[in-house]
């Protein structure tokens, strides 16, 4: 059985449409834009044959109430079992090198759809989340990810201690960033299958996690700021992982 969700704003819009058009089921447009971005959209619309509403902005305000939806907002069937195993993600790619991206206990909705967006520009394969104490993946996360929230599957698992557990046994070496690891990141060396875990906003791992992780180090800070938006650090870190892994091969 599917539940019926809303996303809005026209990059997560226009990458479902592209993706998975018939899992939309009715799109409203604001009825006093006419500019590019919704004649492009109209086009994708109309090739698709999705069925769409012209809508004054109080009825796409009340869709949304205090988020920018940019004049769209699309109501969608999600269906539950489209949300991936971690099984799901090792046998689809069991002739390569994985690639994780664990967020532990990350509860912003804006900095997991941005999470989403390094995710896809740094070629993870997963993102992984624990069901409780962190963030889905909401509507606020798709229209912040702009589209990547389409692209990446996502892992919601019970118990995170368990599938870290898990991936170990797979050959996948767990690493975990900390502010205060004795290492930083440019003593760290990086290859074959990788889970890049990253804590949640404030308070970083907890306890068992850091302790399951095979290495954890640092970012360096060169500045006054302490600390780095989790998306900006997983980004750092995603980046150095794929440099190091590029001059291997």
């Amino acid at each position: 059985m599917s539940t019926k969700k809303i996303i809005y704003g026209f990059h997560s819009i226009t990458s479902l449409i592209r993706i998975d058009p018939m899992s939309i089921k009715e799109i409203f447009i604001d009825e006093y834009r006419t500019d590019g971005r919704v004649n492009d959209l109209m086009k994708l619309v109309e090739t698709h044959k999705i069925k769409y509403h012209l809508s004054n902005k109080e009825r796409l305000d009340g869709f949304v109430s205090n988020q920018k939806h940019q004049g769209v907002v699309a109501m969608i069937h999600e269906v539950k079992d489209k949300y991936v195993t971690i099984d799901d993600i090792i046998e689809a790619n069991q002739s390569k090198s994985l690639l994780l991206l664990i967020l532990d206990g990350v509860e912003d909705p804006h900095n997991l759809g941005a999470c989403f967006r390094v995710a896809d520009s740094m070629g993870v394969n997963a993102i992984v989340c624990p069901k409780d104490n962190a963030v889905g993946l909401n509507s606020t996360v798709r229209k912040v990810s702009s589209g990547a929230a389409e692209s990446i599957p996502f892992v919601v698992v019970t118990n995170l201690a368990r599938t870290i557990r898990y991936l170990k046994e797979k050959g996948v070496f767990i690493y975990g960033a900390d502010d205060n690891a004795m290492k930083n990141i440019g003593e760290i060396t990086f290859h074959g299958s990788i889970a890049l875990i990253m804590g949640s906003e404030g308070k970083g791992m907890r306890r068992l996690t850091k302790e399951l992780c095979d290495e954890i180090f640092s970012i360096p800070m060169m500045g006054q700021v302490e600390s780095l938006n989790v998306s900006v650090a997983s980004g750092i870190c995603l980046y150095e992982i794929n440099r190091q892994r590029r001059n291997i091969n």
